[in-house]
Formats: structure tokens, sequence, C-alpha cells
């Protein structure tokens, strides 16, 4: 069962990223822009166990980490990843309101998008990765999370069904 689930699943994650590098970090989009497979990651952390979604934080995390775009050292946003979908699906699963509702889960994401980049910055600061200022650092994570809540809806659906695709275990006639 886990290997039809990690078959499935390893080629839409790297599909999802490989379409995050090519096409949508050319956008030069104010206040920061928006990460595709940042929002697929978190999607699918909700819609997972907290097991699944730690595991698959693990493996977008090492993705970002691996990301010619990606600022910092090795290992930082494998660990940040890891523990926010590890904390999303955690707090989403005892949760049905926001499993059940698509702006429930916009919103949520939004949220998470948005703790999980001031984590990102928190942990950069402990690592000695400089910054810019406190102006910047701020515009910058309001303007990720207005155009996650923005793109968000757009994509959930296609999220969700990849998600159902790869990791239903329902047997099916």
């Amino acid at each position: 069962m886990i290997t039809r689930q990690l078959s499935l699943s390893t080629p839409v994650f790297l599909f999802i990223f490989g379409i995050q590098e090519v096409v949508v970090n050319q956008f030069r989009l104010p206040g920061g822009g928006f990460s595709v497979f940042f929002i697929f990651a978190l999607v699918w952390a909700i819609l997972s166990t907290p097991e699944v979604a730690a595991l698959s934080g693990f493996a977008s995390g090492l993705l970002m980490d691996l990301s010619p775009s990606a600022s910092g050292p090795i290992g930082q946003w494998t660990l940040i990843m890891i523990a926010s979908s590890y904390a999303i699906s955690f707090f989403g699963s005892g949760n049905e309101n926001v499993k059940g509702n698509p702006i429930g889960v916009t919103f949520f994401i939004s949220a998470a998008v948005f703790i999980t980049e001031i984590l990102f910055v928190i942990s950069g600061a402990l690592l000695g990765v400089q910054t810019g200022s406190f102006g910047q650092v701020l515009l910058t994570t309001i303007g990720i999370s207005l155009w996650t809540l923005v793109v968000t809806p757009i994509f959930l659906p296609i999220f969700s069904r990849l998600h159902d695709f790869a990791l239903d275990t329902r047997s099916k006639i």
C-alpha cells in the first residue's frame, strides 16, 4: 500500500516543483509573489494525516532547499516544512469545518504561509542569514500571504484531486 502511495506521490511532487521552478519563478509580482509548490505542500498536508504530512513536509522542504532560488543554509526549509506540515495537519485534522470548507482551507493555508515565512526569517536570523530591513521583510511576508490568498482557490480543486488520486486507499471496482 505504501509503495503505491509513494510511487504516485513522488512524480506529483516533482511535477509541481518543476512547474514552480520553470514557470512561476519567472513572474515578477509585487510583494514577493507566490509559490505554487509551497501552497501545494501545505494543501497536501492539511488533507493528510499528521504522519503523512510530516513525510511530505520533509520531501517538500528538501526540494525547496535544493531549489536554485533558495536562500539560507541547506536544511532550513526542510526543518520548517516538517514542523509546518505536521502542525497544519494536526490542527486541521480535528476541525472538520476547516477541511470540508474551501474558504476555510484557503484562509488556513494563507495563515500557515504567513507563519511559516515568519519562522523562516526567525530561524534565518538565528543561523546568521542576512535579511533586509524589518519593513522589507514585513512587506514581503504580507505580500506572499495575500498572493497565496488569491491563488489558493484556483489551485485547491486540482491539488485536492491529486491528493485523492495518490493517497486514496479505498478499493475501486
